[in-house]
């Protein structure tokens, strides 16, 4: 299966420019959400913003050149015909592109919200400072458990907002372009 893999000699710029505005307008909209609900600084939320943006974003289009070469012929039909026409060959693939965007959607959530989590330990967390177990006590144990277990929900519902409004967004300018 893996031996039949090209790389495709035709690139769709068009979807990579539109791919490139949809970065531009995720990205303030995002880092205005984490900025105002996780109290971050303005440079701190935009440099989240950015990294999550353009890590999910490379990693789906790495995901997409993986993925249509194995595609079956009609699918593959009818997503050259979207990307290169901006229509669909039949009406049943609509229904297939609304359930293909939801599953985008919330896998690129759950990408964003995972590495929203990594970023803020890797720049936070100092396990050369850390305090010996036996020096805290268990009600110091019990409020870090909770106010991390209150975090976790907030940075999730955050990343939830950011992303809804940012695909929001996107979703309008699609409906704009293509009338």
């Amino acid at each position: 299966m893996l031996e039949n893999l090209t790389i495709p000699t035709i690139f769709p710029i068009g979807a990579i420019l539109f791919d490139f505005l949809f970065i531009l307008i995720a990205i303030p909209i995002e880092a205005y959400v984490f900025s105002k609900r996780l109290k971050f600084d303005k440079k701190t939320s935009t440099f989240y913003a950015i990294s999550m943006n353009l890590f999910s974003s490379v990693l789906g289009w790495f995901i997409f050149f993986l993925s249509e070469p194995i595609l079956p012929i009609q699918l593959k039909s009818e997503l050259i015909s979207y990307v290169f026409f901006n229509n669909f060959k039949s009406s049943s693939a609509q229904t297939f592109l609304i359930l293909t965007a939801f599953i985008i959607f919330f896998a690129t959530f759950l990408m964003k919200f995972f590495l929203l989590r990594i970023l803020l330990l890797s720049l936070t967390e100092k396990p050369w400072q850390r305090e010996e177990e036996n020096k805290t006590s268990q009600r110091r144990k019990w409020r870090r458990f909770s106010s991390a277990k209150l975090q976790n929900t907030n940075l999730a519902t955050t990343t939830l907002i950011a992303n809804s409004l940012s695909y929001s967004a996107i979703t309008i300018v699609l409906f704009i372009s293509s009338r």
